[in-house]
């Protein structure tokens, strides 16, 4: 009998992945506190986050593989979560405007009962574009990216947005 597979997130875009990859899964979303540490750096804060997530959902599915992750943006010092509003996602954009943010995707597998789970962080370097307000406004119209790490949406129009991406595997920018 296989192992069933449970993705910790309601994302679409992570279920998205999943089902790209012909897989059979079922989704438990973690519910955790997001919010970094005083001082925490991008890098821990990502690693800390995707093992919280699948180490909450592996204690509600014991039997199972579970895969989570998670993704938050750097630019000049600050790090960008998910904006959840328009005016959250505005002042990102705007400080992302001419700049160069690094990505940080975070992605675990953990089975209940392991020691530690497998971790990897992926980094992507993106070059934004120098954008205009109304260009920014639109674009948050258009898009509502509110449940994006740094305000882009980079399967959808949010590549408009910038100048290049700096990757070795693309697919880790989304979701």
């Amino acid at each position: 009998m296989a192992m069933e597979i449970i993705l910790a997130s309601q994302s679409p875009y992570r279920r998205l992945a999943l089902e790209q990859l012909g897989l059979r899964f079922g989704q438990d979303a973690p519910d955790i506190d997001e919010t970094p540490a005083d001082g925490e750096p991008i890098a821990a804060l990502v690693e800390r986050l995707s093992k919280e997530k699948v180490k909450t959902v592996a204690a509600r599915h014991p039997n199972a593989l579970v895969i989570g992750g998670d993704q938050c943006a750097h630019v000049n010092g600050r790090i960008l979560g998910k904006p959840h509003n328009f005016e959250n996602a505005f002042a990102q954009l705007s400080l992302c405007s001419g700049q160069v943010a690094e990505f940080h995707s975070g992605m675990c597998l953990y089975r209940h009962g392991d020691e530690q789970p497998a971790y990897t962080d992926n980094i992507t370097r993106v070059v934004f574009r120098t954008l205009g307000e109304d260009e920014i406004k639109d674009y948050i119209e258009r898009d509502k990216p509110y449940d994006c790490a740094g305000s882009i949406r980079s399967e959808s129009l949010g590549t408009a947005l910038l100048e290049r991406i700096e990757n070795n595997d693309p697919t880790s920018l989304m979701g």
